[in-house]
């Protein structure tokens, strides 16, 4: 496989990320470069690694993995995308409604909800012979740079938007979930 189409594919991967991280940009209150890169490390690193143990897997496990992939990410976006909305509403009174912190726990959750389908990637690429060590460190540098763009872009909009912003970030993440779920079970995507 030529570097220019794992490139592609590590970007496609990276969507996800990089619009949980410009949520997350928009949520977090005092949301700074250590914030942005911290996020970042985590979501390049399970971009990274997920693909690797995809590709340890191998075919035999591919059928039950695709089975159960979407609903693991749309499960995980859904709670946490719909705690940031219960805690703005809760709330609400609270001059800043925005108080979401990035916990480590939270973006391991958000990591291991972006990467699931970078598993399933891995499992193709066992089955196309591919250097998964270059590939994973492809897709994870690739990542790593995108979440940091949009955790950036997110903290602009945060600025902007401030009393709503976490509706609005809760809401991206329920919709990345449901545009997971969907294309897995309805349109028949991946």
């Amino acid at each position: 496989m030529k570097i220019i189409t794992i490139f592609l594919i590590a970007v496609s991967l990276a969507m996800d990320a990089f619009a949980v991280s410009i949520s997350n940009g928009v949520c977090t209150r005092g949301f700074g470069k250590k914030d942005a890169v911290r996020q970042a490390a985590f979501f390049g690193g399970f971009q990274f690694i997920m693909p690797v143990i995809g590709w340890f897997l191998g075919c035999s496990v591919k059928t039950y993995i695709e089975a159960v992939d979407h609903w693991i990410a749309f499960l995980l976006l859904l709670v946490i995308g719909g705690n940031m909305i219960y805690g703005s509403i809760k709330g609400e009174d609270d001059d800043n409604s925005c108080s979401t912190t990035l916990t480590n726990k939270m973006l391991f959750l958000q990591a291991v909800a972006t990467s699931i389908d970078a598993l399933a990637v891995g499992i193709s690429f066992a089955i196309l012979d591919v250097n998964i060590l270059e590939a994973g460190i492809i897709i994870g540098v690739v990542s790593f740079v995108i979440s940091c763009l949009g955790a950036w872009a997110g903290k602009y909009l945060g600025d902007k938007l401030q009393s709503k912003a976490e509706i609005i970030g809760g809401a991206v993440l329920i919709l990345i979930g449901a545009k997971i779920l969907l294309e897995h079970t309805l349109l028949g995507v991946g």
